[in-house]
């Protein structure tokens, strides 16, 4: 069977909500860029509470990493309470744990309210520990969180191998907040609900052009429409480009790739997170998985930083099915796709807010689903409220030193995370 370069997800998600391109000039008070889960969270909370929205993309709802993601909702940060205290200060540490720790809980809700049709469902994370250096931090993690009254736990090597489906795992982090979901389907359904809320939401839209207009903004997209706001959200992520000086210079927008088998056999099927878990572990080039509600084998982890084209460029991802679960020798891949992610050399999302109403977030660290959705409501209320205090500290943008070197130093880097993952250095 031909392994397809084509996203699985585009096959299976719901169908998509009208979102025509913009072919008129138009004001409104509060202009989203970008339709990932960021901006159309943005817009939702916005247009509920009655603010007039636009959201433009270059391309549609969720065709970025939102509909290319591997559909888990994990809660959290990279960092733990106690280490974002450190890093923050009590209160305002305390502050952010609290809301990343609660980051799934939005999304479900969300889904609850709005009656989303996107694959949900409620499934421990479990975060495979592939060394006995990294089993040490995971505890702490556990004992960390568990001392918050958070649901999770750390799990010994043979409940990790029951549940992981391998014996590669010397224990696992289990996180019982997270979930799962369809990642596209999500993503059309959040701006299928914005739009029910009074949102406009133009796909095939690309901006060219942003500058200030006297108290305001104004937008020149490529088709020659223009759009004035007087506040602007910039929700492009990984995916940002030039159009404000210096966010897409302030990252690195590292390929996550992702294959997928055909359907599982049911006795194979259930040896692997036979409870609808999702799993990822903690080596610094981390693999991903999860099965699908159609029983597919769905393998993620990260790939070159050039443009993913070559059948080769995934055979790594390949190769780690067949060493991981030997059963599955004979189950053929049948896709593979990937996208961008944004990634800060500390490991932390970021917030930006310029003069004269102009905002921008960046940055999840493998959270996305539920972090971005989160912060989609956050920013609503830094729209309508100005004195509002964010629960991230608002700080400059700050482009990486020789950032026109990255993909000679992602490629190197990523060379020597896997020899020290190979000899289990945390």
């Amino acid at each position: 069977m031909e392994v397809q370069l084509a996203n699985l997800w585009e096959e299976t998600a719901v169908a998509p909500p009208v979102c025509p391109p913009l072919d008129r000039n138009v004001s409104t008070d509060v202009l989203v860029i970008g339709a990932g889960y960021l901006g159309l969270s943005a817009a939702l909370h916005l247009a509920e509470a009655g603010v007039e929205t636009v959201v433009v993309d270059a391309e549609a709802p969720g065709w970025g990493a939102s509909g290319r993601n591997g559909g888990q909702i994990i809660p959290g940060l990279k960092y733990d309470p106690a280490e974002l205290e450190s890093m923050f200060g009590h209160e305002r540490g305390k502050r952010l744990w609290q809301f990343a720790g609660r980051t799934a809980d939005v999304v479900f809700d969300l889904i609850d309210r709005h009656k989303l049709n996107c694959g949900a469902r409620r499934s421990a994370w479990i975060q495979g520990v592939h060394s006995h250096a990294a089993a040490e931090r995971s505890k702490r993690r556990a004992a960390d969180w568990q001392s918050r009254g958070a649901a999770v736990e750390y799990l010994d090597q043979s409940r990790a191998a029951k549940i992981s489906g391998t014996s590669i795992y010397v224990g696992a982090f289990a996180d019982y907040r997270a979930g799962a979901l369809q990642p596209l389907s999500f993503a059309r359904e959040l701006a299928r609900a914005a739009l029910a809320a009074g949102a406009r939401i133009h796909g095939k839209t690309r901006i060219i052009t942003l500058e200030r207009d006297g108290a305001g903004w104004r937008a020149l997209c490529q088709n020659g429409k223009k759009l004035s706001a007087r506040r602007v959200i910039l929700a492009t992520n990984a995916y940002s480009d030039k159009l404000v000086p210096g966010v897409s210079q302030s990252i690195v927008a590292a390929n996550s790739l992702q294959i997928a088998t055909a359907p599982l056999p049911p006795s194979v099927r259930s040896t692997i997170l036979p409870n609808g878990e999702v799993l990822s572990d903690t080596r610094r080039i981390i693999r991903y998985w999860r099965l699908d509600d159609d029983g597919r084998l769905l393998m993620g982890g990260r790939g070159p930083y050039r443009e993913p084209r070559p059948l080769s460029d995934w055979s790594h991802l390949m190769r780690d099915v067949r060493v991981l679960f030997p059963a599955l020798c004979d189950v053929p891949f049948t896709h593979r796709w990937g996208g961008r992610v944004a990634i800060h050399t500390d490991y932390l999302p970021h917030l930006h807010r310029l003069r004269h109403g102009l905002t921008i977030a960046v940055g999840c660290q493998g959270r996305g689903i539920g972090w971005q959705t989160a912060m989609g409501a956050e920013l609503a209320r830094m729209q309508m409220r100005q004195d509002y205090v964010p629960v991230l500290p608002v700080s400059p943008i700050a482009p990486i030193t020789f950032h026109h070197l990255k993909a000679m130093g992602v490629t190197a880097t990523i060379a020597m995370y896997r020899v020290l993952d190979r000899f289990g250095f945390t």
